[in-house]
């Protein structure tokens, strides 16, 4: 077997040009008023004061003042031009910055260092919180060194187990995405351990019926294939090894993965072992939510920052259910 030879960040040709890409269409574009909701360390609070010093957002800091501020000392941050709206405790930080997006005051939202479902939970909320006709749904979006264009990965983040009918709409949020991002007609694969169907896997029975809702315009904007193993997406000579005549495949822009746990380990192997660049945000709910953690790198929670800013630009009817 052929010994791969291994690459480093400064190695690879392609230096980021995605990422400034990304920031430079932003430049166009008024600061999006963000609240950030509980941003009571260091890294989540210098996210946000980095992603304002860039122009890409207005944050509005939610969550308890004085820790805030013990925050921003730690960081090395100048937070006094920045709004600070007091909450006691974490649980009230994320009721309050949801209840800023619901009146208005804020066009994103964004999490600081409160737990995620803590967060989402109250984005969920029945009376109070985002929720739309769409299923929320994450998305990242993956710069590889070598691949050639941002590749989009759903879902890794938000839906544990998803079923058909959430998978619709987290195949229209990615596609959604895409087309934000210059990407007219995405071309999305429904990926599986398999390329054909088989009755006892659950993720190519979904793939099949998926691709005839795109056929029928219950999924709208993009081309759908699958299913498909990873190999005959990403790679065209893969499919033709066996005999798979496909639209998408080597082509790829979007890849849906099975569950939860899939997407999550493909993502982090990009990143980890392909040094790819990544971007994450959360679709299917009023506003874009920046989702950020303590191990994302700063060219990641700038480029989440960035994505939401740029799809905050859509209108209300982009949240729409896909049509029936």
């Amino acid at each position: 077997m052929e010994r791969m030879e291994r690459t480093t960040p400064s190695d690879d040709a392609h230096l980021h040009a995605w990422h400034e890409a990304l920031l430079a269409r932003c430049k166009t574009l008024a600061p999006v008023v963000t609240a950030v909701a509980h941003p009571c360390d260091a890294h989540s609070l210098a996210a946000a004061v980095e992603a304002a010093d860039l122009g890409l957002i207005a944050p509005i800091l939610v969550g308890p003042e004085a820790r805030i501020r013990e925050a921003a000392i730690e960081a090395g941050v100048d937070i006094s031009r920045l709004e600070l709206d007091p909450a006691p405790h974490s649980h009230a930080a994320a009721a309050q910055a949801v209840a800023l997006v619901r009146c208005g005051k804020a066009q994103l939202l964004m999490k600081g260092s409160l737990h995620t479902d803590e967060l989402m939970h109250e984005v969920m909320a029945h009376d109070t919180g985002l929720k739309t006709e769409r299923r929320i749904s994450h998305v990242y979006l993956m710069d590889i060194p070598g691949f050639g264009r941002p590749l989009l990965i759903t879902d890794a983040a938000i839906n544990i187990a998803p079923d058909l009918t959430d998978k619709r709409h987290i195949v229209q949020n990615a596609i959604d995405l895409a087309h934000v991002m210059q990407i007219p007609a995405p071309k999305v694969a429904i990926l599986s351990a398999v390329e054909t169907v088989n009755p006892q896997i659950q993720s190519t029975l979904d793939a099949a019926a998926l691709c005839k809702m795109a056929d029928r315009r219950q999924i709208t904007g993009g081309i759908l294939d699958g299913p498909l193993a990873f190999d005959n997406a990403i790679s065209a000579q893969a499919a033709r090894d066996k005999g798979i005549v496909s639209p998408v495949a080597g082509e790829v822009d979007i890849l849906v993965v099975p569950d939860l746990v899939s997407g999550n380990i493909l993502a982090k192997q990009l990143t980890f072992l392909s040094h790819a660049d990544a971007a994450g945000v959360v679709l299917g709910a009023r506003v874009p939510i920046i989702l950020t953690s303590r191990a994302d790198a700063e060219r990641t929670r700038i480029a989440s920052c960035a994505v939401a800013a740029l799809m905050a630009q859509l209108p209300p009817l982009a949240l729409k259910a896909p049509s029936r």
